[in-house]
């Protein structure tokens, strides 16, 4: 298979999931693929991440982590590869952006190759799923990191491959990054092993799950109510 072989490929997947006939599901795309309507899932996740750790320090260690996974998302993909590799988004290359569903003329200028928004999600994802070790938790955070993807697609702002190397890149960060805290966390506090139902193999409430699955509710809320009112 050769490299246009590839992008032709690439293009007909992205074909697939761009754009609708609806407004209201242009609506939701663009409320979603927006940083500020997860606020109620930070704060969730926040306030986990407080309830369940006994000092300051150790609640430092989890939120310095966080922003260590997104600063290697975020420098790579934007300082580094992009510039290197300078894609043109779909909706922005010349040779392709009249054949894509845009949603209110939106273009972004800069480039497309990789995904951030991949990348930034699911290594968060990955960090998280990987503290707290709950099949639930995990099922909700990679499925809201793959809802930010397929807005990407949806809105013509990224193809297929460029979100496939952003979701790699943001799990090879967040298990890194992971097994960082861990060598971290283990100075700070004693190694223990949690028997209990109501606890995490790493010593998390598994109830707390339920806050982070009623954050997510409230903004699909939030959400479909924005969209309907952008009609």
């Amino acid at each position: 298979m050769d490299w246009q072989t590839i992008i032709e490929l690439d293009r007909q997947i992205l074909a697939f999931f761009n754009g609708s006939d609806s407004l209201f599901i242009d609506g939701l795309m663009l409320t979603f693929t927006n940083g500020t309507t997860w606020i109620a899932l930070y704060l969730a996740l926040l306030y986990v991440v407080v309830k369940n750790n006994d000092t300051m320090l150790q609640i430092g260690l989890v939120v310095g982590c966080c922003a260590l996974c997104l600063f290697f998302t975020e420098f790579v993909t934007e300082g580094l590869v992009k510039p290197a590799v300078a894609r043109p988004r779909p909706g922005n290359d010349p040779l392709y952006m009249y054949a894509v569903d845009v949603v209110n003329d939106k273009r972004s200028l800069d480039y497309s190759f990789f995904s951030a928004h991949a990348a930034n999600t699911f290594g968060i994802a990955m960090f998280f799923s990987l503290l707290m070790r709950n099949k639930l938790f995990t099922c909700l955070m990679v499925g809201w990191s793959l809802l930010n993807c397929y807005t990407r697609l949806y809105l013509a702002m990224h193809y297929p491959s460029d979100i496939l190397v952003g979701l790699c890149w943001g799990g090879i960060v967040g298990s890194a990054v992971y097994y960082a805290y861990t060598v971290f966390y283990h100075q700070m506090a004693p190694k223990q092993s949690y028997v209990s139902s109501q606890y995490t193999s790493t010593g998390y409430v598994s109830a707390d799950v339920d806050v982070v699955a009623t954050a997510l509710a409230l903004t699909f809320v939030y959400a479909v109510l924005k969209a309907l009112l952008m009609l």
